[in-house]
């Protein structure tokens, strides 16, 4: 009996997020103080009062969802005691905080970096991303193989069934017309910013790699399931290489969430806004018990 705890990714925030948090715990007020001073903003503000068009902005998304999910685990105190941690995509640097490979200070600054030099690349390259729904993931990188005259791949194994494209906007667009005439039940077009995890965020793996080089990284207190490799990683130099890789390389979910269950895994606690992560954990594999926190 294993408990594994994952966090989400951008894409789960809401407005008033964390709002009782820091309302009803001082330890989370004082850290959602001391991201206010590390950002030069009031992040809060937004994440608590903002409009959703104000949340949705890259530079605040992916930071408000990392402190929601990374303040949710440090007010846990001695209770949060986890076996094993992951997180999708974003949700990969709250669980390598909550996991101690990372400080909260160091976590938050990467995060911001990393959305900043996103934002970067988006502009430099308009792109976009797809859902794809009802298609075996072999028959996706196959038809996303297949296109060889501009760049789509895939981005996202959510969970069996269910893969995200990424690429130019023409080569989303041709992809999803194969992939509905190779039997997809949908193929839907999502309101993202750019090509995430494909080859087009280059740019900014480049930018957070030099980053991420000269942040200090400490052993994590357990393993954590990183997207690129899969499996439960502990050496700070491998964290790193992957966290790097991860940019331009796919967000490998469902296999994150097999490997955690066969090392053990039989309770997932997705900490954080939203419940995305519990839904796509039951479609792979319906008999571990899931739960939340999203105070």
């Amino acid at each position: 009996m294993k408990k594994a705890y994952v966090f989400p990714g951008q894409g789960a925030q809401f407005v008033g997020m964390g709002k009782n948090l820091y309302e009803s715990h001082p330890l989370a007020n004082e850290l959602f103080e001391k991201a206010n001073a590390i950002l030069g903003f009031s992040i809060t503000d937004i994440m608590f009062n903002g409009t959703d068009e104000d949340l949705r902005q890259t530079k605040v998304t992916q930071p408000a969802v990392f402190l929601h999910s990374v303040i949710l685990a440090k007010t846990m105190g001695d209770e949060f005691k986890p076996d094993m941690t992951a997180g999708h995509s974003l949700g990969e640097f709250s669980a390598l905080v909550a996991a101690g490979a990372l400080s909260f200070e160091d976590g938050l600054k990467l995060v911001y970096k990393r959305a900043m030099a996103m934002q970067k690349a988006c502009e430099m390259n308009p792109s976009t991303m797809a859902a794809i729904l009802g298609l075996p993931d072999e028959k996706v990188e196959e038809i996303c193989a297949s296109i060889t005259d501009d760049i789509v791949v895939p981005a996202n194994y959510n969970c069996p069934g269910q893969i995200v494209i990424s690429g130019t906007i023409s080569g989303v667009e041709k992809a999803c017309r194969l992939l509905k005439e190779a039997g997809a039940k949908r193929a839907l077009p999502l309101k993202v910013g750019g090509a995430f995890h494909s080859p087009l965020m280059e740019p900014a793996r480049q930018e957070l790699s030099e980053a991420i080089s000269v942040t200090p990284f400490s052993a994590p207190i357990c393993p954590v399931y990183q997207n690129v490799s899969t499996v439960g990683e502990t050496d700070p130099e491998t964290i790193k290489k992957n966290l790097i890789a991860q940019l331009t390389s796919p967000v490998k979910w469902t296999q994150c969430v097999l490997h955690m269950i066969e090392d053990g895994a039989t309770e997932f606690i997705e900490l954080g806004p939203g419940n995305v992560l519990q839904g796509l954990i039951l479609k792979i594999n319906p008999n571990v018990i899931v739960s939340g926190r999203q105070q």
